[in-house]
């Protein structure tokens, strides 16, 4: 699929091309040719476009995001929103390339300050090597032109960030509707107490991963995503209606 809209920048790295679009109203960053991994709108920076963007938000209802990690940046929509709704949270983002941090900045407006820290470096270096606080959420949505990076689904990986939250902290991964087999599922239930998933109507497939068991019904969800998305400028109750539980068959 083709972008509609002018390239109004083009720069290569050792990973290759990165490219923004502008059709007059939205941005897009991109990878390579029909290749769309973030998408803008100028008038409302703070509002999330993508699909599963919107849907990855829904860990916002069993966790408060006072510390948050995101593992991979894209156009770092996800963190302008979360930076400019949650004032009181602070942000560690980790990307491999240097090229697309600097286009986050440059062209869509990620904040800078003492409340978000970017580190230009791999994933699981970061996770290996970097000492930080424990998290509320650790995002993780490692890609490139060619889909998931396998490193998210390594049992060692899951580990490591499991080790990265606080007691009730919960792990976000955006993986493809294809990942849908049992062997994520298990490494991950062999860590964590609380498994949840949401497929988009785009095809991504999140998995929320929770250290404890939230209790909360699904009136109560609902009750949340009400006023949560009076807040965030977006219907969250359609991706909690697609929320399934592994753990409470009152969530299915």
């Amino acid at each position: 699929m083709l972008l509609d809209g002018k390239e109004i920048y083009r720069g290569y790295d050792e990973y290759g091309p990165v490219l923004v679009i502008d059709d007059g109203t939205k941005r897009y960053l991109s990878f390579g040719e029909g290749d769309e991994q973030s998408c803008w709108l100028k008038s409302e920076p703070h509002l999330p476009q993508l699909d599963y963007i919107r849907a990855m938000c829904l860990v916002l209802l069993l966790t408060e995001p006072k510390r948050i990690i995101s593992l991979g940046l894209g156009a770092g929509t996800l963190n302008s929103c979360l930076h400019h709704h949650f004032p009181e949270s602070v942000q560690q983002i980790v990307e491999l390339r240097r090229e697309v941090i600097d286009v986050a900045h440059r062209y869509f407006q990620l904040p800078r300050g003492k409340r978000i820290q970017t580190h230009h470096m791999d994933a699981k270096s970061y996770l290996d090597c970097v000492e930080s606080k424990p998290a509320d959420i650790i995002f993780s949505d490692i890609y490139d032109e060619n889909g998931v990076d396998e490193q998210q689904h390594d049992p060692a990986y899951l580990h490591e960030c499991y080790e990265r939250l606080k007691p009730k902290g919960w792990l976000v991964l955006n993986c493809w509707k294809e990942h849908k087999g049992e062997t994520l599922l298990t490494e991950l239930s062999g860590l964590f107490d609380d498994i949840r998933t949401c497929t988009t109507q785009e095809g991504n497939w999140i998995v929320f991963a929770g250290k404890q068991s939230d209790t909360q019904t699904q009136k109560q969800l609902k009750q949340q995503a009400k006023l949560l998305s009076q807040k965030l400028g977006f219907a969250l109750c359609p991706y909690l209606n697609r929320m399934n539980s592994l753990n409470e068959p009152h969530l299915l």
